[in-house]
């Protein structure tokens, strides 16, 4: 067996080597400026996953549906009068006060509902999903930024490092490597866990391999370790290299410390450009809060990390001056169901906040608060407004600078780029004020034969789609481009069953999403 069929066989190979008792895996090579061009080599991209699935509506409180919602989960709900009211109809939850100083400072654009159609609400499929960019119904074996890195660096892990590339391209904090930096051959990030001692593994090349398929896999073998030893290396010499300047970093805070240790490696001149974190139980079934305060509990205490992690972290990035440098996306499989449940939890369910943070950040809150009836079904969630993959893509144009044609090509097809990076960007702004300033009415509501939508138009070009409860697709229109106006587009709904529907439009950067009922 050749030594580049073992690696495309093997997938993902996970070697032990430890810098402060910190263990990595092998990774990646390259040829940048083709995709990132100049002047955006440096740029770095810290990755957040709460994994479990996140329970938006308790995260990013939607103050104006409160009397709704104290329906449906009044055993969860937090109080208004608890919330960190961010304006008068959206609020943070009581323990998230160090993302509430993020946002104030304008270094925080908070996403709601995020999400994409036919919504899986497996735990393992939908963090497929989300790692691959694939469609609801569509399965890759590689991870959006493992694509990525594979247009960029198609030959690794042959003759990597170099003096090109002597660090990884990609770090993931954690016991394997992140799914969504697989490759079509192998994972382009390192697996790191702990932080104290440092050792390499041991070559043991002094033997010639013989010349058969089991000495072909050897000399891979021999290969891999002697990358990662110089991989550990170049670590522990950013790691002493480095620093911390912030003294806000809280003790007994899991990500906190993974953060800060990725604060000291940029510090220390590592050329790492995407690190990858995780932040595990957000699966909150039940005792999601506690008995008699609501506003502590389990959830609480994970919001509170989540939140003195991230607010740390900028700060020390600020004190160090690394803030234009790096950009951070909070991201989970699902959100979870509009209503609780009698163990003091909540179900899986659709879309899902994210939060996007740093100094090159469009400050503040895009998208509208999910709507929430005073009838809400057993599996109704938030209906997703923004296809993730939008968010990927913008990422990808406005920050690692690649084209909208690459994102169109290799990501998402619809890809419509959103104002998340501001200052910063590589490519043209664009216009927010036009995403606030229409609006969608549907009537009737409840309906029984046929509904109207309603709305004023940008004069970009998109499509409205109808879907079901679940996210699923059931019918489609195409919108041409054409001169702002307002208009109405009527759809039969006569031979739907029963139940909960969404009506949504997306006209350029545009994203709104409104909510009937089929009696």
């Amino acid at each position: 067996m050749k030594r580049r069929t073992f690696i495309k066989n093997s997938s993902l190979l996970t070697l032990p080597l430890l810098i402060n008792g910190t263990r990595f895996s092998a990774l990646a090579k390259g040829r940048y400026n083709e995709i990132f061009g100049e002047g955006n080599s440096d740029r770095v991209l810290v990755l957040i996953k709460m994994g479990g699935g996140n329970d938006t509506l308790n995260t990013i409180l939607p103050l104006e549906y409160y009397d709704n919602l104290a329906k449906v989960r009044s055993n969860i709900l937090i109080p208004s009068s608890k919330a960190i009211h961010i304006n008068d109809e959206v609020g943070l939850h009581p323990a998230m006060e160090g993302i509430r100083d993020v946002f104030e400072d304008g270094r925080l654009r908070i996403i709601r509902a995020v999400g994409y159609p036919s919504q899986n609400r497996s735990h393992f499929r939908s963090s497929d999903i989300w790692n691959t960019g694939s469609k609801s119904k569509e399965y890759k074996s590689t991870g959006w930024l493992g694509d990525y890195l594979h247009d960029l660096h198609p030959t690794f892990p042959m003759d990597y490092p170099n003096n090109d590339y002597p660090d990884p391209l990609a770090i993931t904090i954690s016991a394997s490597a992140a799914e969504n930096c697989q490759g079509p051959e192998v994972n382009y990030s390192f697996a790191l866990t702990s932080t104290s001692g440092l050792s390499s593994l041991e070559q043991n090349d002094d033997q010639e391999a013989p010349d058969t398929c089991f000495g072909h896999n050897l000399e891979f073998m021999r290969e891999s370790f002697r990358q990662a030893n110089l991989y550990s290396e170049r670590i522990k010499e950013a790691y002493e290299k480095g620093k911390n300047l912030s003294d806000l970093y809280p003790d007994k805070n899991i990500l906190a410390s993974r953060l800060k240790l990725i604060a000291r490696l940029i510090s220390g001149g590592l050329k790492t450009r995407i690190f990858v974190v995780s932040a595990g139980g957000y699966d909150t079934h039940s005792n999601q809060v506690e008995a008699g305060d609501v506003t502590k509990g389990r959830h609480a205490l994970l919001l509170s990390a989540l939140s003195d992690g991230i607010r740390a972290f900028q700060d020390d990035l600020i004190e160090l001056g690394l803030e234009k440098r790096v950009l951070g996306m909070t991201h989970s499989e699902f959100g979870r169901r509009i209503r609780s449940n009698a163990s003091a939890g909540t179900d899986h369910g659709d879309a899902v906040g994210m939060f996007v943070f740093g100094e090159c950040v469009s400050g503040g809150l895009l998208g509208d608060n999910p709507e929430i009836s005073d009838t809400v079904s057993k599996n109704e969630a938030v209906p997703y407004q923004f296809d993730f993959r939008t968010v990927y893509g913008s990422i990808l144009v406005d920050w690692m600078g690649v084209s909208e044609d690459y994102v169109k090509n290799n990501l998402f097809e619809d890809f419509v780029k959103l104002p998340i990076i501001s200052g910063c960007a590589t490519n043209a702004a664009v216009d927010v004020s036009i995403i606030d300033a229409v609006d969608l009415e549907i009537s009737p509501n409840p309906a029984h034969e046929s509904v109207m939508l309603t709305w004023k138009r940008t004069g970009l070009p998109g499509s409205i789609i109808l879907s079901d409860e679940m996210g699923g697709i059931i019918r489609q229109v195409q919108i041409s481009r054409g001169t702002a106006a307002v208009l109405r587009q009527r759809f039969d709904i006569g031979s739907l069953p029963v139940g909960v529907y969404y009506l949504k439009v997306v006209e350029g950067h545009l994203h709104k999403v409104k909510r009937f009922i089929k009696v």
